[in-house]
């Protein structure tokens, strides 16, 4: 069953990504993030998000893309991911680069406190976050062809969870934009989710150009292969 090698992954990073803690400000301009499910420096970041409680747009960039990639390359003149761009702080350059830098700033403005640990331990955390990519073989970590949605997606999902991820996983091969709504446990943003779709559950998904709205990881993986692949 696809979901085991899912629930490893998520097991070699816990408990990264799984539960919101203490949060600070939010962001008036929405964050955008370039990057690709399968690279471990990104799942770092989006780990951070998670616990940070933070919504993105992501424009999946993965290997072989020609949707984002390309302009994420102009936007911040290299080929290297993840990437993000915040237009929130002027003091702050807008594009950033590195896991770490970016790391360190969402909790410089949007958090309460410093990095927890297990995203500071340098090679230690890289190493743990490959591990949890090598178990996954490569899902969402090149591009295949597919029809571009006139708007994104929205999804609302954690990090650390399994089935969520291989959502994540074909969102990013078919290059499909979506907003990241992050409900980690113990998140606030819980409550709206569940007036919105009547309960707590991941992954659920939004599609507004179809008017689609679905939990299920399984029917979901179906449902958007079947829409956007081509």
């Amino acid at each position: 069953m696809f979901i085991v090698p899912s629930t490893i992954a998520s097991a070699v990073r816990f408990p990264m990504g799984f539960r919101a803690g203490a949060i600070g400000p939010r962001p008036v301009v929405q964050l955008e993030l370039y990057e690709f499910e399968a690279c471990p420096f990104c799942r770092k970041v989006r780990e951070a998000l998670t616990m940070l409680d933070l919504e993105v747009l992501v424009k999946p960039s993965p290997h072989g893309g020609e949707r984002f990639r390309p302009a994420g390359v102009a936007l911040g003149g290299k080929r290297q991911f993840p990437l993000l761009v915040d237009k929130n702080q002027k003091s702050q350059a807008a594009v950033l680069y590195e896991s770490d830098a970016i790391i360190a700033h969402l909790y410089r403005f949007y958090g309460t406190g410093p990095v927890p640990l297990g995203l500071r331990l340098g090679p230690i955390t890289t190493a743990s976050s490959s591990l949890a990519s090598l178990v996954r073989a490569g899902h969402g970590r090149s591009a295949r062809p597919s029809k571009a949605p006139a708007a994104p997606l929205e999804l609302w999902s954690f990090e650390g969870s399994p089935y969520s991820r291989r959502v994540r996983e074909v969102l990013c091969e078919l290059e499909l934009p979506y907003v990241l709504h992050n409900v980690g446990r113990k998140s606030p943003s819980r409550p709206a989710l569940r007036e919105r779709a009547g309960k707590v559950q991941v992954p659920y998904l939004e599609d507004p150009n179809t008017e689609t709205t679905m939990f299920e990881s399984r029917d979901i993986v179906r449902y958007l292969r079947s829409t956007y692949a081509s």
